[in-house]
Order: structure tokens, then C-alpha cells, then sequence
């Protein structure tokens, strides 16, 4: 009996010796070496995980640089001292990636915006979303709720007097959370230098817009008609701005909107909210 448990002793050491030996070989000779570059260039990244880059975070996008995929510009939310280095620890040009911000396709602000009802219930767009809309007669406008700041981790995103979110285009990262939160698709992220912009969401036209909300667009399409020809055009009832055009979108487009649905817009979208 003792000889037979000496023996499976054996064999069992035997065997740990073996596959320690094979583990010990494919580490030699499998494993990948780590670029020291990459760690460097990780604690350069603002460490944000915002995925504005593209990537699900600031170690991917560092991995990404390392293979000479992107450029450090590809970054909007790092200093442009910390994106200089990144260049010059990898030999590339910074790159230019034009800042995009999260713009609100609406301005039906609690003045504006004609109430049908008094919502009581959880404080969410998502759940006054299943109840009438919070009780605005515009159901396809902003609830108001908030959920857009709650979820910002930039603080770039405060909510007005009239319950609406102003974005401030400095501390946006363009990371998308406001956009993938908002139950009603009210926000997008749009290149900084597009300064035309329609604020309004809703499907209805004329006196059937504006009755619910008085800064709607009523479609009387004079904003396409004065817009350089191609940059503006009517769909559904809404004015959809082309910026892939030789002509580019003017202020002109603005000047005889009888709401102020469609805006020119320098800096932020909205105006801070007063004391």
C-alpha cells in the first residue's frame, strides 16, 4: 500500500515539474513584450474613460496610439500640453480632431412649452416618458427631469429655470452619455465649428406646432429658401442642415424664423439660467 501511494507521489511530482518546465519554455519564447511607451502615455491621458475617442477607454486609446492607428489628437478632452508629449514620446504629429458637443434638439423651455398636465411621479424622463410626457403638450420636446446632468460626469451639463439642460461646451467631452440617457433622442454631437442648428423636434407644422409650444418650427421653410442653395433642406416638416456642401450654412438661414427654431449659435446653445 505504501509503495503504490509513493508511486502516485512520484508521478504526481513528475508531472508538476513537467508542465512547470513546458509553462516556463512558452513564457520564454510566447510571451509579448510590453512597450514601456505605454504606460508613459496612459498617465498623459486624462484617465477619463469618456470614449469620445472612439475606444472604451483612456488604456485602449494609449494601446491604440502605441500601434500608430490614431493620432493624439484623436483626444478632445486632453490638455494640448499633454498631447504635445504624446507626440513627442511617439514621434507623430499631434493630429487635429475637431471638438464635438452635445447640442439639445429642443428650446421649449417651461415658458415656452404648453402644459396639459401636472406630472407626479419618479424624478426621470424615462419614467414621466410612460406618463404622458410629464404632462407637456409637446410629448416629442424635453421632460426636464434632469437625467441628462445626472448622468454627465463632466459636470458640463446644468439644468435652466425653465428645466432645460444648458451644456457648457468647455467641459463637454462629447462622451455620448447624455445622448444614450435621453428617452426621447433630443441630443446629438455635432463639430464645434457647426454653428447652425435646429432646436426643435416635433413632427406637427404650423398653428398645430405652435399652440403647444411657442419656439417650434411651424415648417414655413423661409430658413431653406434664404440658406445658400443646397444647406438647408425641408424634411417632415423640419429643416435639415447640410454641412457636407461647397456652400456652407450662413446665419442667413436664421434672420426670418419666425420662432427662433433654427439658431446660429456662438458657444452655448442656451443662456445660463439667472438668480
Amino acid at each position: 500500500m505504501g509503495g503504490e501511494v509513493a508511486t502516485a507521489m512520484a508521478i504526481m511530482t513528475g508531472l508538476g515539474v513537467f508542465f512547470a518546465v513546458v509553462l516556463a519554455i512558452a513564457y520564454r519564447f510566447l510571451r509579448v513584450e510590453e512597450d514601456p511607451r505605454l504606460e508613459v502615455v496612459e498617465e498623459l491621458l486624462p484617465g477619463n474613460n469618456c470614449g469620445a475617442c472612439g475606444q472604451p477607454g483612456c488604456a485602449a486609446f494609449a494601446g491604440e496610439l502605441i500601434a500608430g492607428k490614431v493620432t493624439p489628437g484623436k483626444c478632445t478632452v486632453a490638455s494640448a500640453a499633454a498631447l504635445e508629449e504624446i507626440a513627442n514620446i511617439l514621434g507623430v504629429d499631434v493630429g487635429a480632431e475637431e471638438k464635438r458637443i452635445a447640442r439639445l434638439k429642443c428650446a421649449g423651455s417651461m415658458g415656452q412649452m404648453r402644459k396639459v398636465a401636472a406630472y407626479e411621479g419618479l424624478d426621470s424622463c424615462r419614467a414621466a416618458i410612460l406618463v404622458s410626457g410629464g404632462g407637456r403638450a409637446c410629448s416629442w420636446g424635453c421632460i426636464g427631469l434632469a437625467d441628462c446632468q445626472d448622468v454627465c460626469t463632466f459636470d458640463a451639463i446644468i439644468m435652466s429655470d425653465g428645466a432645460l439642460p444648458l451644456v457648457d461646451p468647455e467641459l463637454c467631452s462629447a462622451c455620448n452619455d447624455c445622448v444614450d440617457v435621453c428617452p426621447l433622442d433630443l441630443f446629438v454631437l455635432v463639430p464645434e465649428s457647426q454653428r447652425l442648428f435646429v432646436q426643435c423636434n416635433s413632427p406637427l407644422e404650423g398653428e398645430e406646432a405652435t399652440d403647444r409650444c411657442k419656439v417650434a418650427c411651424d415648417a414655413c421653410a423661409r430658413c431653406a429658401l434664404d440658406a445658400p442653395e443646397g444647406t438647408v433642406e425641408m424634411v417632415d416638416g423640419l429643416p435639415i442642415v447640410h454641412y457636407d456642401q461647397d456652400l456652407k450654412p450662413t446665419a442667413k438661414a436664421t434672420w426670418r424664423c419666425p420662432t427662433g427654431a433654427i439658431v446660429w449659435l456662438e458657444g452655448k446653445q442656451f443662456k445660463e439660467p439667472t438668480d
